[in-house]
């Protein structure tokens, strides 16, 4: 292939490396007003009063909402809990609880200090095992009222806010033919994307009533539905921009801000407002990465196969429901990992907290699972006395084989999970051995998982394209996918290059969405861009070709079956020399009498996901993504067993990603997500004080993984070729983060010679471990 496995410039790359690129709060203009946000300083509380006089008072303060402004408006992706403003309670610290919209910022923020909001404190509940428990304090009394959609099943009168349950095969035929046990709980805390442009949006209503809203945002068209949905506006006089976005990993998917400024728009007479998230409104305001309690139990015979999986999840998805209810039916979704067991139990709960709101995180639930399948999956090693890559590669689920919701799976569903366990450990040398004592106190370890995913989107999700010819023969390309970093825009130009034969470099891409004229998709997440974009594309240049067929066939008089494109030429196969350019026919086609024929070439492409299903409530049997990604992990490290320190030495990943289009683009998605997934696993998670108040909302306490601390990254590929993509690409954009904190904790369990079943894997927390504490 000419275009399709070459590693093609990105089209954003002059703009980001010039600093042309453009970002919602670049777009201001001299009439913007701006509004600064005042949070709940409880983490549960009833709110008695919100004293807005003094704020009021000051020069140039435009408006003040509270959430008595926005009593009739709850919101919330499965479940409507959620007050845009809280009105009568808080139920998170950093919880919204008024808004000041003023001349500038300056003047905005100097107002909400003054902002005066009397609490009377309540009872926290700071875990998803605290929330479980029977006495514990309800969060939501009213959760039997609330509007919901039909498949998610929370439990009124507790804090539980979806059940999810997997039910497959016989659990006490499992059990009898398990003779080696392993159980493990493990505890994964809430933490934050951490993207590096903070969360943005703008809104103006114009005096015609058309909306303009400017998002950082990964689902610019659901904006659209929800605010027909919520204000009862036709989505015709709805406009959502959305241009380049700096990073989002599932973040910006979530729905809030933008609520919150067309309010203030409204109450500004349609003034355009401007809310950019400080970085510590950002950390605990907007919704966060989720967080996990879970207990698994695996049984197998003495050969190592697996019998049996008994799991339960209890998810923190904080004061609201929001995402966090489809996290936990992903996780029961894909419970066993990537391992065939024919009796599987799995409950995975949602549960209210009083903590930040939890929204979609690269991976979408599948780190937090993963890390509890793959500690366990290590005990069990363990017990039989089995290398942990070869009892991993023994259970490898593969085609013909049942899947938890018990999707029979083929070749197109699911990738070679064997190939990936062979390659990873010729990456990290696994069989050179796993741990050295390199020195006084001085261990050098390696630990490995394994992974999956599929994606938990709705069943009709889709995507649409247009290609448009302009009169040179180069190309527009018009869709819906935002850019949010991984350059998915540039490998559908690749895509329709390869097609249409001609170079990538004549196709232009515009990177900024706007919905009044973009071909939709659905939303930019779960590492469907491609899946379901790219199809789209083939289809609008097939469209495409059918046009330019249509015309050569006229002026080359051979039928339109008989033709090729090529080369920018349209030619007759049996006759290459007979041909048209593609210049010449993308307007149609003028004879020299001064006849024409056609016109404008406009491809048209639309994709829509077939054959998935609902699950069953009872069973959890259904068939819930289109495909499977699956792939194995290693990270070593040498550990300091005198002060419990380590240094991150390597770190390998290999994905079956099918066919990969830029194999550069690809190799850093997947570095990028590791390096991710081993920051998340050693040092972050948000620290709460016994009243749910978060202590680490800024980068000097909350820390990351940093220049210097990065092992050497191996990154490789199996090609098993999907049949339902363009050209038998896989998703890969989340995969990288999935298998790493399990990995790590492997390695370090292995060098400290204690299980460390919990995260992040802090020194203090390694050594509280070795004294014989949970860490």
């Amino acid at each position: 292939m000419e275009t399709v496995g070459h590693s093609v410039i990105r089209k954003d790359a002059f703009q980001k490396v010039t600093g042309a690129a453009e970002y919602t709060a670049d777009r201001k203009t001299v009439d913007t007003l701006y509004a600064k946000l005042v949070i709940s300083p409880y983490a549960h509380a009833k709110i008695l009063n919100v004293g807005i006089a003094r704020a009021q008072k000051v020069t140039g303060v435009r408006a003040i909402l509270t959430g008595q402004n926005t009593t009739h408006l709850l919101t919330g992706e499965e479940i409507r809990d959620r007050p845009i403003i809280a009105y009568d309670r808080v139920r998170y610290y950093g919880e919204v609880v008024a808004v000041v919209i003023a001349d500038s910022l300056a003047t905005a923020k100097q107002a909400a200090y003054l902002v005066d909001v009397s609490y009377s404190p309540l009872p926290v509940v700071n875990s998803p095992t605290e929330a479980f428990q029977q006495d514990a304090p309800l969060i939501h009394e009213n959760l039997g009222s609330y509007k919901k959609i039909e498949h998610v099943y929370p439990i009124p009168g507790t804090n539980i806010c979806n059940h999810n349950k997997i039910r497959k095969g016989n659990m006490d035929k499992g059990w009898q033919a398990s003779t080696v046990i392993a159980e493990r709980s493990v505890t994964l805390p809430i933490a934050d994307h951490a993207a590096m442009e903070t969360r943005s949006v703008s809104c103006e209503i114009l005096p015609n009533g058309h909306v303009i809203i400017h998002s950082a945002s990964q689902a610019p068209f659901a904006i659209k539905r929800w605010f027909d949905n919520l204000f009862n506006l036709p989505q015709s006089k709805i406009t959502v921009y959305t241009p380049l976005v700096g990073g989002a990993y599932g973040g910006k998917s979530a729905i809030q801000l933008e609520f919150i400024v067309y309010l203030a728009s409204k109450a500004t007479g349609g003034q355009k407002v401007s809310l950019t998230n400080s970085r510590e409104e950002d950390f605990v305001t907007s919704p966060v990465h989720i967080g996990l309690d879970a207990q698994v139990k695996l049984g197998s015979d003495s050969e190592g196969n697996l019998q049996a999986a008994e799991i339960l999840f209890l998810f923190d998805g904080g004061g609201y429901s929001d995402k966090a209810t489809d996290m936990s039916k992903a996780a029961a979704v894909d419970c066993t990992g990537p391992y065939h067991i024919e009796n599987v139990r799995c409950d995975s709960l949602c549960m209210y907290t009083n903590h930040p709101y939890a929204t979609s995180f690269r991976g979408f639930g599948h780190p937090e699972l993963t890390f509890a399948i793959e500690r366990t999956m290590d005990l069990l090693a363990e017990k039989l006395s089995m290398d942990p890559l070869e009892l991993r590669w023994k259970n490898a689920i593969t085609w013909g084989q049942l899947t938890p919701t018990q999707v029979m799976l083929n070749k197109s569903d699911i990738g070679d999970t064997k190939q990936c366990i062979e390659e990873v450990k010729g990456l990290i040398d696994w069989d050179e051995g796993t741990r050295f004592e390199v020195a006084e106190n001085i261990v050098r370890a390696k630990g490995a998982s394994c992974f999956w995913k599929t994606s938990n989107i709705e069943t009709n999700a889709g995507s649409g394209v247009i290609l448009t010819f302009n009169e040179d023969g180069t190309v527009n390309l018009s869709c819906g996918v935002v850019e949010i970093g991984t350059g998915s825009r540039s490998v559908l130009a690749q895509i329709a290059a390869e097609r249409l034969d001609i170079p990538v470099d004549q196709i232009y891409v515009k990177m900024d969405i706007d919905t009044s004229i973009t071909p939709e998709h659905w939303k930019t997440v779960a590492s469907r861009g491609l899946w379901m974009a790219g199809r789209a594309v083939l289809r609008a240049a097939e469209d495409a070709i059918g046009q330019l067929f249509w015309v050569a066939s006229q002026v080359l008089r051979a039928p339109p079956d008989d033709l090729e494109i090529g080369g920018g030429y349209v030619y007759i196969k049996s006759e290459p020399r007979k041909r048209v350019t593609i210049q010449e026919i993308a307007y149609g086609y003028v004879y020299p009498n001064g006849n024409g024929i056609g016109g404008q070439v406009i491809g048209r492409g639309v994709y829509t996901l077939v054959g998935m299903t609902y699950l069953d409530p009872d069973t959890g049997k259904g068939d819930p993504g289109p495909d499977w990604t699956v792939g194995a992990q290693a990270v070593e490290v040498e550990f300091n067993a005198r002060d419990f320190t380590y240094k991150l030495l390597r770190a390998a990943t290999v994905v079956d990603a099918g066919t990969i289009i830029n194999p550069k683009l690809a190799e850093g998605q997947v570095m990028g997500a590791m390096n991710m997934g081993l920051s998340y696993a050693s040092r972050e998670g948000f620290i709460f004080d016994k009243y749910g108040r978060v202590l680490n909302n800024q980068f000097r306490t909350y820390k990351l993984l940093r220049y210097g601390e990065n092992p050497e990254y191996k990154v490789g590929f199996v090609h098993t070729p999907s049949r339902e993509t363009a050209y038998g690409l896989r998703g890969i954009g989340e995969h990288g983060v999935i298998g790493m904190p399990a990995a790590l904790a492997s390695s370090l369990s292995r060098a400290c010679g204690v299980p460390l079943n919990f995260l992040p894997l802090l020194p203090e927390k390694i050594w509280r471990a070795t004294m014989g504490g949970k860490g």
